[in-house]
């Protein structure tokens, strides 16, 4: 594609539970604070409690409360692990940012299965929490030193994927560092579709297990450049660097358009050598991404 090597394999997803939050604040630098906030540390659940991400961010006409807000994607492996993962860090990092209200991003229709949030985090209130309605709505006013914490009692769920990724192999770093800036900067307008690790993009893949019998992962040597003369290598001759960018999502859709934008967006940047994606033979996840039916 525009000269590059596709290589022809797939990338390999899994089944996640997610969940979209809504978080809004009096102004769009507190807003985006919050969630910048809430998403530190939740870029893997190889070791993290979530994966999580910006989706995008939302104007006043498209939050509950008429305020500027950010549109956050959480993940993890069970609606268990999400519940705790999602009330620990709104209480730690939006209940205790100047301004700040949190509500469910997923719709009536969207949540047969919920979650927990706001009817934990009220006893912070201490007795004087409050609830209300908004519509089918229930809040809770949690009183704070600048005024009222507004929560939403419970939050929607969605069956999710996770995994879904490309491995952007450039002539040096500069060169492949930009074409997965470029890639992710496509790949950004995809509804339902979220990139965890920091600015979309991964410097240190992994594969499954290591020479060390703690870890359940540890580096991807196949695709290492220094380390080409040292192991068996999967990169072409003449390659500096490898970024990879992982996609999560709540639909198998919105991964795999994700992929097709960020695929088409590389391919067009200068030094890229070749595009190809991670896979574990098929024994990980039941979601194949198969790079050909993406061009």
């Amino acid at each position: 594609m525009n000269g590059v090597e596709v290589v022809d394999t797939f990338a390999e997803a899994f089944p996640i539970v997610g969940t979209r939050l809504i978080i809004t604040a009096a102004s769009e630098f507190w807003s985006h604070i919050a969630a910048y906030e809430f998403c530190g540390f939740a870029t893997s659940v190889i070791a993290c409690d979530a994966e999580a991400a910006i989706e995008r961010a939302l104007t006043p006409e498209q939050t509950p409360d008429g305020r500027t807000g950010i549109s956050v994607l959480v993940f993890a492996f069970d609606r268990k692990s999400l519940e705790s993962a999602v009330s620990n860090r709104v209480g730690q990092c939006v209940l205790t940012c100047p301004t700040t209200a949190c509500y469910s991003g997923l719709t009536d229709s969207e949540k047969p299965e919920q979650l927990s949030v706001g009817s934990q985090l009220r006893y912070f209130g201490d007795g004087f929490q409050v609830s209300k309605k908004l519509g089918s709505r229930r809040l809770w006013r949690v009183p704070v030193m600048d005024g009222e914490f507004v929560c939403e009692d419970r939050f929607g769920t969605s069956k999710g994927v996770a995994g879904g990724n490309l491995l952007i192999c450039g002539d040096n770093q500069a060169n492949a560092l930009a074409a997965a800036e470029t890639a992710v900067n496509a790949m950004q307008p995809v509804p339902d579709s979220a990139f965890p690790f920091p600015g979309g993009i991964v410097r240190s893949g992994s594969k499954v297990g290591s020479r060390y019998k703690k870890l359940k992962a540890s580096t991807n040597d196949a695709y290492c450049p220094t380390l080409m003369g040292s192991t068996t290598s999967a990169l072409p001759q003449g390659t500096g660097a490898v970024y990879e960018i992982v996609i999560d999502g709540l639909t198998e859709e919105s991964v795999r358009e994700s992929m097709r934008a960020g695929l088409h967006a590389a391919s067009q940047c200068d030094g890229v050598l070749q595009i190809t994606a991670g896979n574990y033979g098929g024994k990980l996840g039941k979601y194949h991404f198969h790079l050909k039916d993406l061009i």
